[in-house]
């Protein structure tokens, strides 16, 4: 049975989606972007600026669900721009320092709100 997941530690849907669903062991979760969760503000600034807002975020969605980025087996990074990767590597670095999931990172030509950058997640409980 799958659970919707909801914490005000990350930024709240933007649609008719959840932050985040429970099934079987596992978390998915939606793609997060750059906002501030404790106002909704989109964080300006470099792809190291939105890099480490989503992955702060996405930490704490996934400790709101009793998991954390070590459990983390996949995450799909979307990037504005390609000639990024290496800056927003630096910073996805410190936070996974050890057996890192799998990844697939894409070039896309645009993103909601004109961010910089969106990163989803799969987590085992």
């Amino acid at each position: 049975m799958k659970k919707v997941i909801s914490t005000t530690k990350a930024p709240a849907a933007i649609g008719p989606y959840s932050q985040a669903i429970e099934i079987n062991n596992m978390v998915y979760t939606s793609g997060v972007i750059p906002i501030n969760p404790e106002d909704g503000t989109i964080v300006e600034g470099d792809i190291t600026v939105q890099a480490e807002r989503v992955l702060k975020s996405l930490s704490a969605l996934l400790e709101s669900c009793g998991t954390s980025m070590d459990h983390v087996v996949k995450t799909t990074v979307f990037i504005k721009n390609m000639n990024d990767f290496a800056a927003m590597n630096e910073v996805y670095a410190k936070f996974f320092t050890k057996d890192c999931p799998a990844r697939s990172c894409v070039e896309v030509a645009r993103l909601p709100k004109d961010v910089l950058i969106e990163i989803e997640a799969i987590a085992a409980l």
